[in-house]
């Protein structure tokens, strides 16, 4: 309960303090999760490539939230 905790706040202070660029979502509490644990917890050699990767994510599931909000509202009309 205590970790959902940090990460509650983390994920306040990363939206506060860092907008989100368009065509990204917001970090999640799930991402940050993933994201500590991959750079802190288990550093590997390569953190660059943690960080670009969670990016990549991030923008392709704004895109896909995208065409799926696209693809509701049309199918409303």
């Amino acid at each position: 309960m205590l970790a959902h905790a940090f990460l509650a706040v983390v994920r306040a202070d990363e939206h506060a303090h860092r907008p989100t660029p368009d065509d990204l979502i917001p970090l999640s509490c799930n991402e940050i999760c993933r994201l500590f644990i991959a750079l802190v917890v288990r550093p590997v050699r390569d953190g660059v490539h943690r960080l670009a990767w969670s990016d990549w994510r991030r923008r392709h599931q704004a895109r896909s939230r995208t065409i799926h909000y696209r693809r509701q509202a049309a199918s409303q009309t």
